[in-house]
């Protein structure tokens, strides 16, 4: 009973080290999904970046207050870890064009790679169901970690891709 007890306490202690149940499975690998780079140029984040070493995709956009909110933490996982992991941020094309994504990431640099995703095919790919929607590939490209939100623990999250 008292072992019970320990087991049910630590699974609801430790909710950010799961991932949430939406997008990608656990354990899936992202197929191809072509993007623009911020020079127009088309990327597949597949070839690029899925199975080379870990890799955190944020689906993101310039109107995004909770992508704002969650910044803080993106810069702080990125200072971190950004010598092992790939940060990645995806804009999705709802309500922004590559001009304006461009407009804002010269107004508000950040130290992230930036691709528009123009036709919707990477937010179809990842699943991503809303903006500040995180996907974390571990170094073999099989997702570790999903969830959305201000408030996600990045370092707990990224610590199972390494």
């Amino acid at each position: 009973m008292k072992i019970a007890a320990i087991v049910l306490a630590s699974l609801l202690a430790a909710p950010a080290l799961r991932a949430q149940d939406i997008g990608l499975s656990l354990g899936s690998v992202p197929a191809a999904a072509l993007v623009q780079d911020t020079s127009g140029r088309a990327v597949d984040l597949a070839a690029t970046f899925v199975g080379k070493k870990p890799v955190l995709f944020e689906f993101w956009a310039t109107w995004c207050e909770i992508c704002e909110a969650l910044l803080p933490r993106m810069q702080a996982a990125q200072r971190r870890y950004g010598g092992r992991v790939e940060f990645v941020v995806v804009g999705v094309g709802v309500n922004q064009s590559l001009n304006s994504m461009k407009r804002h990431l010269a107004r508000h640099p950040m130290p992230f790679r930036f691709y528009y995703d123009n036709t919707g095919a990477a937010v179809r790919t990842f699943e991503a169901p809303a903006t500040s929607y995180i996907v974390i590939l571990d170094g073999r490209g099989r997702v570790v970690y999903t969830g959305s939100g201000a408030d996600q623990d990045l370092d707990a999250a990224i610590r199972r891709a390494l």
